[in-house]
C-alpha cells in the first residue's frame, strides 16, 4: 500500500513530472537559507528568471536611445504591447485581435462597463456572486449609482446554495431566470477567489444571452490557472490581472478581452489616443476612430517596463502549454487533497469543490475549531517557511502552482500541519 506521507512517494511523483524543470526558471523565496514551500501564486506569482533580461533590455534601450527606442529593433516601444498579444490569446483561448494588455484590472473593468453596461429603466440590474472580490463589487455599485440606479435593488447577489459555501449552476440559472427581464449584465468570476470554485463560462454566457443580458467575466484567478476558451465561450468581455498565476510581477499590467463580434462596435466608450486607429493615430486629428478589436479600448501609451516581465512569463506558458500545466495542476492539487483526506481531516475542512473540473490549483481550507485555531496554524506554517494566505474570517488558501511547485512542497505542507497538531 502506498504511503502518501513518505518522502519516497513524493520524490517518485516529482521524478515522473515532465514539467519539473520549470521550477528552475523561477526565483524561489528563501526561509532560513532554504526555499520556501510557496503556495501563494494565487496572490503573487514568483519572478521568472527571464524577467530581468527583458526589463534590462528596456532600460538599456532607454539609456542609449531615449525617444528613438520607440522606433528601433524588434522590441521597439511603439508596438511593444503587440509582443504579448499572441501569447495572451493562447492562454485565454481568444483570437489575437480580441485581447490587449493595458491598465489594471479594475480600470479595465470600468472601461468595459462604460461600453457594455447600458442600463435602462426596464433593465438596470447587474448579477454577481455574493461575497465577490470587493473591487468588483465597488466598481459595480459605483456604475449603478453613476447611472442613477440603486445597488440595494439593482445589484443582485447569488447566494451560495451548498454547505461548503459554493454556488451551483442551478442557483445561477434560477437567479438569471428570476431576474432575467431586469438584467442588463451578468458579471461572474472564472474562479471565485475565496472558495476556489471554478465556473463554466460558456454555460453562464448562454444563460445571460438567453435572458437578453451581457456576459462579462473577472478572470483574475482563472488566467494562467485553467485552460480558457473565451472566444468559443462567446463571452462579451473579460478582464484579468497578470500578477497571480501569470507571474508578471507586483501590480503588473492587466489584460482585457472583447469578443470579435464587438470589434467594430459603435457602443460608447471612454476614448484615448492609443485606442485610435494605428494607421492614422499620429495625424493627431480631432475625430476618434477606434482601432478594431480590443486595442480600440486602449487609452494611453503602453507601460513598457510593466510589459517586459509579462514577455518572460508568456514564454514559459508557451513552452509548457496549458494542457500540460492543467494536467500537472490536477495531480498536485489532487495529491494535496489526498493527504488531507488520509491524515489531516480532523484538522482541515476542504471548502473548494472536490470535483476537479470545478476548481483550479487552489484549495480553500477551514481549520476545524474556529478562527483562533486557524490563525494559529497559519502563523505556525509561515514561521516554518510554508506560505499560504489568509482570507477572513477563517480560510487558509493553499495553491500549488504547476510551473514551480513540487509534490515535495505539498508533502511539506501536510507534514507541517501534522507537526502543529501534535504540538497543539
Amino acid at each position: 500500500m502506498t504511503d502518501l506521507f513518505s518522502d519516497a512517494h513524493a520524490a517518485a511523483l516529482d521524478a515522473a513530472d515532465p514539467l519539473r524543470g520549470f521550477r528552475d526558471e523561477f526565483h524561489l523565496p528563501l526561509h532560513a537559507g532554504a526555499p520556501q514551500a510557496y503556495f501563494v501564486g494565487n496572490s503573487l506569482g514568483l519572478q521568472p528568471k527571464g524577467a530581468r533580461a527583458h526589463v534590462e533590455q528596456v532600460l538599456e534601450k532607454w539609456a542609449n536611445e531615449a525617444v528613438e527606442g520607440h522606433f528601433t529593433g524588434e522590441a521597439q516601444w511603439l508596438d511593444y504591447h503587440a509582443l504579448v498579444r499572441d501569447g495572451l490569446a493562447r492562454v485565454v483561448g481568444a483570437q489575437p485581435s480580441e485581447v490587449v494588455a493595458m491598465n489594471s484590472l479594475t480600470v479595465n473593468l470600468h472601461l468595459l462597463l462604460v461600453s457594455f453596461y447600458r442600463p435602462t429603466r426596464q433593465r438596470p440590474a447587474i448579477l454577481l456572486e455574493a461575497g465577490s472580490f470587493p473591487s468588483d463589487r465597488y466598481a459595480l455599485e459605483s456604475q449603478l449609482r453613476f447611472h442613477g440606479f440603486d445597488p440595494a435593488t439593482d445589484l443582485i447577489e447569488v447566494e451560495p446554495d451548498a454547505e461548503d459555501g459554493t454556488v451551483s449552476m442551478a442557483a445561477i440559472e434560477r437567479a438569471i431566470a428570476t431576474h432575467g427581464p431586469r438584467l442588463a449584465l451578468v458579471l461572474w468570476p472564472g474562479v471565485q477567489y475565496r472558495t476556489g470554485q471554478a465556473f463554466d463560462l460558456a454555460a453562464i454566457t448562454r444563460l445571460a444571452h438567453a435572458a437578453g443580458a451581457i456576459a462579462g467575466f473577472d478572470l483574475a484567478h482563472a488566467v494562467g490557472n485553467l485552460p480558457l476558451a473565451l472566444h468559443d465561450a462567446g463571452a462579451d468581455f473579460a478582464v484579468w490581472c497578470h500578477y497571480k498565476y501569470m507571474n508578471a510581477g507586483p501590480g503588473a499590467v492587466a489584460g482585457a478581452f472583447v469578443h470579435e463580434r464587438h470589434a467594430r462596435s459603435d457602443r460608447p466608450r471612454f476614448a484615448g489616443w492609443w485606442g485610435h486607429d494605428a494607421a492614422t493615430r499620429f495625424r493627431m486629428g480631432p475625430a476618434f476612430h477606434p482601432t478594431p478589436g480590443a486595442d480600440g479600448w486602449q487609452l494611453s501609451n503602453p507601460p513598457i517596463l510593466a510589459l517586459a516581465p509579462l514577455r518572460a512569463a508568456l514564454a514559459l506558458f508557451d513552452r509548457a502549454g496549458m494542457p500540460a500545466l492543467r494536467a500537472k495542476s490536477e495531480r498536485l492539487t489532487g495529491y494535496l487533497e489526498q493527504l488531507i483526506d488520509a491524515g489531516l481531516g480532523d484538522v482541515l475542512q476542504v471548502l473548494t469543490p472536490r470535483d476537479g473540473a470545478q476548481r483550479g490549483c487552489q484549495l480553500s481550507l477551514r481549520v476545524r475549531g474556529g478562527r483562533e485555531r486557524g490563525r494559529a496554524l497559519f502563523e505556525f506554517l509561515a514561521a516554518r517557511g510554508v506560505l499560504g494566505d489568509w482570507r477572513e474570517p477563517d480560510v487558509i488558501r493553499i495553491a500549488p502552482v504547476p510551473l514551480y511547485n513540487s509534490f515535495a512542497d505539498v508533502l511539506r505542507f501536510a507534514r507541517s500541519v501534522q507537526e502543529w497538531r501534535h504540538a497543539a
